[in-house]
């Protein structure tokens, strides 16, 4: 089989195998709104998990959207703001618990931080942000790489559980990495990256299947929002070569969709000629005044540090969000005042 570099220290190797041996219930979390990545390397982790002999349970603060419902396992993942029951029993019973695609113990949010917060087990994070800071016994944190599954498979190789590596288990990693990439479209140059495919590869996973499983599964509704937005509601700075998209509960609601069903909505202005940056502004659908903000970008426009200064986020340069506590109006504003910020960058 193909291998991959390092990247574990022998330290941290030693630590992760001691943790691993010790436990017996292991909990698997991530962040709150789970996107591809969260839950393809949830469910790698937990099924890894299983094949090496512990009861492993996956957690998640609230439902993943309805296109990752056909990820392995997936049916089996408890959700916090529904399943307290169930949540509690497994931290309560938990001797490690393992934090995925997250830097910090409030992307969970409540109430799943604070149960999580309470658990006494060790922790372990892996994850590709900047900045990691969640009190763990090991962080495993690498931000140059392009998803939170690719940094589990290559702990995965250096620990040498890849022997064994199970088509399930590889379906969950390559949605995760396809997924955080935009189809590998950015963030993605790196030769590793297809390394690490070809490792998933071998295991017999179709990835034509799983890109059809994830973009060929959306209602009429989702293309008639589509539409909207495209038409209607984007406004377009061309001298800053920059496009703004917008959208409310209300339109939501008229629209007949749920969370989820504008995944890849803020890639689709970048493919038009000239565009650099474009900026994507929902509201939540469960907290009132909150404004979810996800940004892309091409070449070397920092997505990240917009993100970091105007939006109360960060992530990676070109593929990053935030959120905003504001009406949509003002959140607008917010966006007319970082573009400016930035536009010596975005007219280069």
């Amino acid at each position: 089989m193909t291998t991959l570099a390092h990247i574990l220290s022998d330290v941290q190797q030693q630590t992760l195998q001691q943790l691993v041996d010790e436990a017996r219930n292991v909990v698997v979390c991530c962040h709150q709104n789970p996107d591809g990545d969260a839950i393809g390397s949830m469910a790698a982790a937990t099924l890894l998990m299983r094949r090496l002999g512990k009861k492993a349970t996956a957690i998640m603060p609230n439902r993943y959207p309805d296109f990752l419902a056909w990820i392995p396992m997936a049916d089996e993942m408890l959700a916090a703001d529904s399943q307290e029951e169930q949540v509690n029993k497994a931290l309560a019973e938990a001797d490690l618990v393992f934090l995925l695609d997250f830097n910090t113990l409030s992307r969970m949010a409540q109430p799943l931080c604070g149960k999580v917060s309470g658990c006494t087990a060790p922790r372990v994070l892996i994850d590709h942000h900047l900045s990691p800071d969640a009190d763990c016994q090991l962080t495993i944190s690498h931000p140059e790489m392009c998803s939170t599954c690719e940094v589990l498979l290559r702990v995965m190789s250096d620990m040498g559980w890849t022997e064994g590596l199970t088509a399930p288990e590889a379906t969950a990693i390559y949605t995760g990495m396809m997924t955080d990439t935009g189809n590998f479209a950015y963030a993605s140059n790196r030769p590793e990256i297809y390394v690490a495919i070809s490792i998933l590869l071998q295991t017999g996973i179709d990835k034509d299947r799983i890109y059809r499983n994830v973009f060929y599964t959306h209602n009429e509704g989702r293309f008639r929002l589509l539409g909207y937005l495209l038409y209607v509601k984007m406004e377009i700075m061309n001298e800053l070569h920059t496009a703004l998209i917008t959208l409310t509960n209300e339109e939501r609601s008229r629209f007949k969709v749920k969370n989820g069903a504008t995944e890849g909505f803020v890639n689709m202005p970048l493919e038009m000629e000239g565009m650099r940056l474009s900026i994507f502004l929902r509201e939540d659908t469960e907290e009132k005044g909150l404004i979810r903000v996800s940004t892309r970008s091409l070449d070397d426009f920092p997505c990240n540090e917009l993100c970091a200064e105007f939006f109360n986020g960060g992530g990676h340069k070109n593929a990053s969000g935030g959120s905003l506590h504001m009406t949509m109006d003002e959140a607008i504003e917010v966006v007319h005042r970082a573009v400016m910020a930035y536009k010596e960058k975005l007219k280069d």
